[in-house]
């Protein structure tokens, strides 16, 4: 697609009022992809005011026509598939396989799950003398990553679309284009002006200046922890709400019994997905002493299988990392694992050969993790995996619940009953049970610093209502 040269304001592309642009880069080449506007305060404050003049019709607008509004975005998006795929692939360095089947599909199911929850939500409910009504928080300002570019613009808008709410966007400074394809989308399905809005920008400038603006009643942000901090600070000089999607350091336990093989496959495959770039990646894996051993030479020969390559190429397992200084991050962890004692049985820190041009990691597995190390505590964001060893089930727990993030997990077993009993004593927002399927119906979210609040289904689109009862 085209970049725009300008912003999404009130249902029009209009020219920025700060001059300055953005570059848009391509990470396995160096290319440059498009420029954008790097919008700023005064294109917020715009923005924002066209999201407040729009909310009372939108807010009054039956659920029903929303729903079907939604549904028309759904079929817009999952028409522009491809363009979607190709799009992500060009910003981000995915593997257009992988960004058929995740940043394309995905976001396509998760819009079509809220057009039916639209039409189907109990916005009203009688509680003894009470009538109690859900009700649009009002205008959201929504601040969006760049590893799943077009999921979390979707996991945003879509419910709040859905509950009434107007929207003002400032998506990741890496991946703009993705967004003004979904602005596209939404002009197309037919969203009165207004209702959403995107303004592209900086994160210190333009996404500060929507966290802290009065209009705006919600923000929800998804990124680092760092961030969330002082995203939830500048919001809360006005008293509003936050919801915030944070990292994740998550543990896969592998339980004695569980079949070890299809164990750690997944989950290095969990790992090596985006290349790493996930920040429910199962990044530490649990393995009894007993099996520990066969397990780290399970792991090494299948990371084996992800050889970086041309990210075009639908073949490719392992893109590049989305750029130059987030290259530099995971290859300085990667050393740092290797200084405080850890053992790399498969990958390190130096350029995959043929590639040192992009921004290129290559897929890293360590062994002899103990859970102080740094690998095994910051949640690093690249195709990285720590093994670590355990003794018993408690012991098991505690290296598990050992972290500041608790965002999600896995735990596998002979027995489901077993694997469930473990899953209920993680401190975290969701678990997969012997390879559970992602369902865009359940709750994301979690536990401690990865975040307040949920993203996906009926959950979700609570975040985006208020309550008001009257009583009888």
């Amino acid at each position: 697609m085209q970049a725009h040269d300008g912003l999404y304001i009130d249902g029009a592309w209009r020219p920025a009022k700060a001059a300055e642009k953005i570059e848009d880069i391509d990470p396995a080449t160096g290319d440059l992809v498009g420029t954008v506007p790097a919008g700023g305060e005064e294109d917020v404050s715009a923005a924002v005011g066209a999201a407040r003049a729009a909310l009372p019709s939108w807010a009054a607008t039956p659920p029903a026509e929303r729903a079907a509004l939604l549904g028309r975005l759904h079929d817009v998006l999952k028409d522009r598939h491809q363009e979607i795929a190709e799009t992500v692939t060009a910003e981000l360095g995915s593997p257009l396989g992988f960004s058929k089947m995740v940043h394309a599909s995905v976001p396509v199911a998760v819009c079509g799950s809220y057009a039916k929850l639209a039409a189907e939500y109990p916005f009203e409910e009688q509680i003894g003398n009470s009538r109690v009504f859900h009700e649009p928080v009002g205008v959201v300002g929504a601040i969006t990553p760049w590893n799943y570019p077009l999921h979390q613009i979707v996991a945003k808008g879509a419910p709040a679309f859905a509950a009434g709410c107007t929207m003002v966007l400032k998506p990741a400074e890496d991946t703009p284009l993705v967004a003004q394809l979904f602005a596209e989308a939404v002009h197309e399905a037919g969203f009165p002006a207004g209702v959403f809005n995107l303004v592209t920008g900086l994160g210190p400038v333009a996404g500060q200046a929507l966290a802290a603006h009065e209009g705006v009643d919600l923000v929800s942000f998804t990124g680092s922890t760092a961030v969330g901090r002082s995203i939830g600070a500048a919001a809360g000089g006005s008293v509003k709400r936050v919801a915030l999607e944070l990292g994740g350091k998550s543990a896969n336990v592998i339980l004695p019994g569980a079949d070890l093989t299809q164990a750690v496959k997944k989950g290095v495959a969990n790992v090596m997905a985006n290349s790493g770039q996930t920040c429910s990646a199962w990044t530490r894996m649990l393995v009894h002493s007993g099996e520990y051993d066969e397990a780290v030479r399970i792991a090494a020969e299948a990371v084996g299988k992800y050889l970086p390559g041309d990210p075009k190429e639908e073949s490719t397992r392992l893109g590049p990392v989305v750029n130059a200084k987030q290259h530099s991050r995971v290859t300085g962890f990667i050393a740092k694992g290797v200084e405080e004692g850890a053992e790399v049985v498969a990958g390190g820190p130096e350029a995959p050969e043929g590639y040192e041009g992009g921004c290129y990691v290559r897929p890293t597995v360590f062994r002899d993790v103990t859970p102080e190390m740094t690998i095994a505590q910051e949640e690093i964001f690249g195709p990285v995996l720590s093994i670590l060893k355990y003794e018993d089930v408690d012991d098991a727990v505690r290296i598990a619940n050992d972290s500041v993030y608790g965002l999600a997990g896995a735990v596998w077993a002979k027995d489901e009953e077993e694997a469930v009993a473990f899953a209920r004593r993680l401190e975290t927002g969701q678990v997969d049970i012997n390879g559970g399927r992602f369902n865009p119906l359940a709750p994301f979210g979690g536990y401690k610093q990865s975040g307040v609040g949920r993203e996906l289904g009926p959950h979700g689109l609570g975040e985006y209502l208020q309550t008001k009862s009257l009583q009888f």
